[in-house]
């Protein structure tokens, strides 16, 4: 029996073979199920323990046999700060307003440049360039999602879980055997495995596509593309006494709850049965016990905490039990909405537990469990702050607001304790709440948008702007924890941001040119459902581009490789480089580019076909996204999901501060890693496309 048990823990449980869309960005869930942590955690302990007691030998064999760099490091440590979304234009205005003195400060020791992003500019694209230092077509991220060869439907672009390949059946019961393989998808070595390779420690902190955690020197806690504990990209609760007209949620589900007297009931959903698909998800009950308009009280497990109407609890652990002894950990937050005269309870996507983490959210096991003893829970979700939840109209502004705030609190907890445990080094942190933020507010920030009301809420007129100047501040915090200990300090995003006023149905575009063609009677269904493959040229699906239907790439392709889809990719670039809205007359397109002339490398077959770099005000519209068909080309955008970047990068490039100047025309993102090692004197790896630039000299 204990060997069955730990086959069971070990097996991960539970693999779906379709996505689970839970929205965040556009809606891809990981796609599985996350298991029990019992073995997990003892592990973690256990590989705590084994390496303090080795230090001396793993040191001596460093010191023997690890790389030497030819170069004497100039520095002792390079300090990264990243702060997603961050936008030149609106640095640059906010500098000249005299309401950003760090940043100032920082321009005046060192420099100020825009930093050029990736194609497209987007957050998995650019940061996975930031690592590697390479350009998609070699890392091999190009989108969050991209379409499957078999079935068409979505799957994430980062990561893919392989479930075991036997199992033994014992009447209902189901019993893998063997371990479920997390694989990331991204190629190519981030610059801390090279640096790692010379003995140089990494500290690397929530930079998006590092999950699953990779083997360094030094640690890391992985970010974007984490699961929640149902293997979702984020799926929030709605426990409430309301029916709702307007259907299921995108991202979330709604739970219609009873009241009895001052006492209602729910339960908590988790992820599917380990061992009897038959019983769908395990699910954890609580009870809710309300005292008066304010004030209720949470029963969960054994514990009780207390409700006040529009704060957030801590961080509340939840166990589902799946077998004797044998448990998967998360945690939530909840916060009451109202009491009166409905209830209603929210409850964020349930996060894998840090201090039990059931799948490798990071390097070593230990690391996470050491951040969570020192500074309590924390949100371990790639995408934490669940702007779904404001979407759909379950969460108002503040409560959004108060999301990105406490998650940037806990960042900075642990990017903080990162400067003072790595006094020598790497230390990368990536905030993303800056990110967040501008998607949502962004309505309050653009007198045009079709989703700005009539009246501005006053706590957030000024909400852009009061983001970048506490970000500032941030950065006023991280210059005096890096002040004489001879660090090079840079403070960069991946991209800026820009209006996002109206959508473009690509696939209403492609069927209305004669490429597309969809049966009318599944018109709308998700997943590109409805299309008649056997007479479909190209299809759009994701955030950035346009796929042929080619005979060697998809299940039922009908375009010819070579001369048939090269010609088919300039004929729909062509046609498409003429669209105008005609709401304003307005070009739609700065430039649409053909995968195999902008991105070179071993993976340029997977990127789609045809990227396209939209102008300011436009982005692929919600439904093509996700391969939902209208009988429209343009949409407005209506959602308080207002700002975006899934442009041409020419109109969003990000932002690099540095302490030293950096004498350089144009710096990129792609320049940031081969900078780094040549800055500790470690030779640059062939396979890297990105040039040094010149830091520091006179």
């Amino acid at each position: 029996m204990t060997r069955l048990i730990r086959w069971l823990v070990l097996t991960g449980v539970g693999i779906a073979q379709t996505p689970d869309w839970a929205s965040a960005y556009i809606g891809p869930g990981a796609g599985f199920a996350v298991g029990g942590s019992f073995l997990v955690m003892f592990a973690a302990v256990f590989s705590a323990v084994a390496m303090f007691l080795s230090w001396p030998i793993r040191y001596l064999w460093r010191v023997v046999f690890r790389k030497r760099s030819p170069k004497k490091p100039r520095f002792r440590r390079v300090v990264v700060l990243g702060l997603d979304g961050l936008d030149y234009g609106l640095t640059v205005r906010f500098l000249e307003e005299g309401k950003l003195p760090n940043l100032a400060m920082l321009q005046h020791r060192g420099c100020f440049r825009p930093l050029g992003s990736t194609l497209p500019p987007i957050s998995p694209v650019a940061w996975s360039t930031f690592q590697t230092g390479t350009n998609p077509g070699k890392h091999n991220i190009f989108d969050f999602i991209v379409p499957d060869e078999h079935t068409y439907q979505p799957k994430l672009s980062s990561v893919e879980v392989r479930p075991p390949r036997r199992a033994i059946r014992l009447g209902p019961f189901r019993f893998p055997l063997g371990r479920p393989e997390v694989r990331m998808l991204r190629k190519s070595q981030p610059f801390w495995a090279v640096l790692s390779d010379y003995g140089i420690f990494n500290c690397v902190l929530r930079v998006p596509i590092t999950f699953p955690a990779e083997k360094l020197h030094g640690v890391q806690l992985s970010a974007m593309c984490v699961p929640d504990i149902r293997g979702s990209q984020g799926t929030f609760s709605l426990f409430t006494t309301r029916r709702r007209n307007d259907g299921t949620p995108t991202g979330g589900e709604v739970q219609i709850v009873q009241r009895q007297g001052n006492t209602v009931r729910g339960e908590l959903v988790g992820p599917d049965h380990p061992l009897r698909k038959d019983r769908g998800p395990l699910k954890v009950s609580f009870t809710v016990t309300i005292r008066g308009n304010q004030w209720a009280d949470l029963r969960i497990g054994r514990a009780t905490y207390e409700l006040r109407r529009g704060e957030y609890t801590s961080w509340v652990p939840v166990c589902f039990r799946t077998f004797p002894r044998v448990q998967v950990h998360g945690v939530c937050r909840f916060l009451l909405l109202a009491t009166e005269p409905e209830f209603e309870l929210y409850a964020t996507p349930i996060n894998i537990d840090p201090e039990n983490p059931a799948l490798p959210i990071g390097y070593p096991a230990v690391y996470p469990i050491y951040l969570a003893n020192k500074q309590g829970s924390y949100a371990t979700l790639g995408l934490a702050e669940d702007t779904w939840g404001l979407n759909e109209h379950v969460l108002e502004d503040h409560h959004f607001y108060q999301q990105c705030l406490d998650t940037d609190r806990e960042r900075e907890e642990m990017f903080f304790d990162a400067l003072e445990k790595v006094p020598r080094g790497l230390c990368v942190c990536v905030f993303d709440g800056s990110d967040r933020l501008q998607h949502m507010f962004w309505r309050y920030h653009d007198p045009q948008h079709p989703a700005r009301p009539v009246e501005i809420p006053s706590d957030h007129v000024t909400a852009i702007e009061d983001l970048y100047r506490r970000m500032d501040a941030l950065v006023g915090r991280t210059m005096a924890r890096c002040e004489g200990t001879d660090t090079l300090l840079m403070v960069l995003s991946d991209h800026g941001f820009t209006t996002f006023r109206r959508g473009v149905d690509l696939n209403r575009w492609l069927e209305e040119n004669g490429y597309l063609v969809v049966d009318d009677t599944r018109r709308g269904e998700e997943y590109l459902a409805g299309v008649d493959w056997s007479r479909t040229q190209a299809f759009a699906l994701g955030l950035t581009g346009i796929f042929i239907n080619r005979q060697n790439k998809f299940a039922h392709g009908i375009v010819a490789d070579g001369v048939d889809t090269e010609k088919l990719r300039t004929e729909i670039a062509e046609k498409l480089a003429l669209l105008t809205d005609p709401m304003n007359g307005q070009r739609v397109f700065r430039h649409i580019y053909q995968a195999p002339k902008v991105y070179r490398g071993g993976y340029v077959d997977q990127a789609p076909d045809l990227i396209l770099g939209y102008e300011s005000g436009y982005r692929v519209s919600w439904d093509a996204a996700v391969g939902r068909t209208t009988t429209a080309v343009f949409h407005h955008n209506t959602k308080a999901w207002s700002g975006d970047h899934c442009v041409d990068p020419s109109v969003v490039p990000g932002i690099l501060f540095c302490n030293q100047p950096i004498h350089a025309e144009n710096p990129r993102l792609l320049d940031i890693a081969p900078t780094i090692l040549n800055v500790f004197g470690v030779p640059v790896p062939d396979y890297m496309d990105g040039r040094t630039l010149d830091v520091g000299s006179s």
